[in-house]
């Protein structure tokens, strides 16, 4: 299925937010903005770069601001994606029954606009390189050539990896994220690599 395709039917199978979403559609579109899709959600582009995007979960609906940390916020809507951990990515979250404001909105992405013409980012931490955890040691150890392509990745590709496996509170969610990334350290593919562009 097409770009063009997936973005229809993501509008059209949007539940009871439908509504909400086609109209922040529009004013995403209104602002000059190209549209396309990554992480399977409606991203809004300028030059390339990553400026908003919709999305849709469960029990609310709303734009994500990929350099919301630089956003003046006027109307103190904005939230921290994950606390502790997302630096730059801000969400403005609208439930079924609140107001949507085209106009609030339409100005939010043009300051959304703005940021990213002057080029505002948050400059990437720099990290140490983590411990490897047990079961993939084990992994590694056992096999050369996997322990060669693991090491031969960068070290925060490396921490990625540890991290992903770390992160994980049971056995068996640890042991399927393990036979997931094999075939990936193998290939010298890393954890987030279709993120980065």
């Amino acid at each position: 299925m097409a770009t063009k395709e997936k973005l229809e039917a993501y509008f059209q199978s949007s539940g009871p937010f439908k509504e909400g979403l086609g109209k922040l559609r529009s004013i995403a579109l209104k602002c000059g903005l190209e549209e396309t899709l990554k992480w399977n959600a409606p991203v809004y582009t300028r030059e390339g770069k990553n400026v908003v995007g919709i999305l849709s979960f469960k029990n609310h609906y709303g734009l994500w601001f990929f350099n919301g940390v630089f956003h003046s916020d006027p109307l103190g809507v904005l939230q921290t994606a994950q606390e502790g951990k997302t630096r730059a990515l801000r969400h403005w979250k609208f439930k079924i029954d609140d107001p949507l404001n085209p106009a609030a909105v339409q100005k939010y992405i043009e300051e959304a606009i703005e940021i990213e013409k002057k080029g505002l980012k948050i400059k990437r931490k720099k990290t140490g390189k983590r411990e490897v955890p047990q079961e993939l040691m084990a992994l590694l150890l056992a096999d050369p050539i996997l322990s060669e392509a693991f090491y031969n990745l960068p070290p925060f590709k490396q921490n990625d990896f540890s991290d992903y496996i770390t992160t994980a509170k049971q056995k068996a969610t640890r042991e399927r994220r393990l036979q997931k990334i094999i075939p990936m350290i193998s290939k010298g593919i890393g954890l987030n690599d279709k993120y980065r562009k």
